[in-house]
């Protein structure tokens, strides 16, 4: 009877101790589980608010621009700047070989003229962004971020606001209107430039996107990219054709 006791004794201990180690490790596992989750949300709150506080600088970059632009037009006398502006619109027609219409040609140096933009740089970048072809239908080709639509190559996560800047509607069809396409191009050039303060920095960020020009600065130390280089070499030699004619 004393055996059986010593025995059931050190058998009830052993289950004991074995029901502690494993009450033990079950709780630390949970723990470790629990640990986890809480970084795993930790790291998703981090990137919650560097989310939110990108789209509240481009908020407030966005705010900027529209408060800086002028309500009214100070136009000279129409009469006296007609001629200028025909002129170039005919080096742009003659340039692309009629590719681009003397209609859109006319709007775009009036359009960017009121923004105070040389229309022959926004006519250089669509010519880079066709390919030369100013195809107003003309959908680019598939990336990670999307495709891109219309002679400005407008992806559709950047249309949207640029639209609402320039004080336009927005649909997915009229990235293929030309003259919508125009708009958005000299609204979208001219937030760029009024953000950054200079040519090479604004066409980089059109062509690569805010956050990517600014990724590329880093990387080179300048907004020299090729896509800037060509629109703004081109825009020169082609001012330097409409002077002399």
């Amino acid at each position: 009877m004393k055996y059986w006791n010593y025995t059931g004794f050190k058998s009830l201990s052993f289950l004991f101790i074995c029901a502690l180690l494993l009450f033990i490790f079950d709780g630390y596992a949970k723990g470790s589980q629990k640990i986890d989750a809480i970084s795993q949300e930790k790291e998703e709150i981090k990137a919650e608010i560097a989310e939110l506080k990108q789209e509240n600088e481009q908020l407030r970059s966005e705010k900027e621009y529209l408060q800086s632009r002028q309500t009214e037009s100070s136009e000279k006398n129409g009469y006296l700047t007609w001629p200028k502006i025909e002129r170039i619109a005919d080096s742009f027609v003659k340039e692309s070989e009629g590719r681009f219409k003397k209609s859109w040609a006319l709007y775009l140096v009036k359009e960017a003229q009121k923004f105070d933009l040389d229309p022959k740089i926004v006519y250089e970048l669509l010519k880079v962004e066709t390919g030369g072809t100013f195809e107003a239908d003309l959908v680019g080709p598939e990336t990670k971020y999307g495709k891109a639509y219309g002679m400005g190559q407008f992806m559709k996560n950047t249309a949207p606001w640029v639209a609402d800047m320039a004080g336009l509607p927005y649909k997915e069809e009229l990235l293929y209107d030309p003259y919508y396409s125009m708009q958005l191009s000299i609204v979208y050039l001219d937030y760029l430039h009024n953000e950054y303060g200079n040519w090479e920095e604004a066409l980089t960020a059109y062509h690569r996107g805010m956050s990517g020009m600014e990724k590329f600065v880093r990387k080179n130390g300048d907004a020299k990219s090729w896509y800037a280089m060509e629109i703004l070499s081109n825009a020169k030699a082609n001012k330097t054709v409409a002077t002399a004619n």
